[in-house]
């Protein structure tokens, strides 16, 4: 319960009323929901408490938590020509690069 599992929390709203659904990236089907968010994050944490006995009491493999070293803050990704070409012009348009103008599009 002390290491760092990357736990998820969003808020809500459907047309019956609005709360916070959490889940752990790492342990796979874990997850609880709350009415507000601090509710909610007692909650997944109880939630992670009982997925991991679980997994202890039948032998199971506990995954690691994913460190920051796992990411090289690259990847590659192919994209049509043309699209290449607008987001080269949108860039230059905005007077930043390519790669500032993806990062800033993808980050919205």
């Amino acid at each position: 319960m002390t290491l760092p599992y990357m736990i998820q929390i969003r808020p809500v709203k459907d047309e019956s009323c609005h709360y916070f659904f959490a889940t752990v990236a790492e342990l796979d089907g874990c997850q609880s929901n709350g009415d507000t968010f601090a509710e909610e994050y007692e909650s997944v944490r109880e939630a992670m408490e009982g997925h991991l006995a679980v997994k202890l009491e039948f032998g199971d493999v506990i995954p690691e938590p994913i460190g920051e070293d796992e990411y090289s803050e690259k990847f590659n990704l192919r994209i049509p020509k043309s699209l290449h070409r607008q987001l080269v012009e949108r860039a230059a348009a905005e007077s930043v690069s390519l790669n500032q103008y993806c990062l800033y599009k993808l980050s919205r």
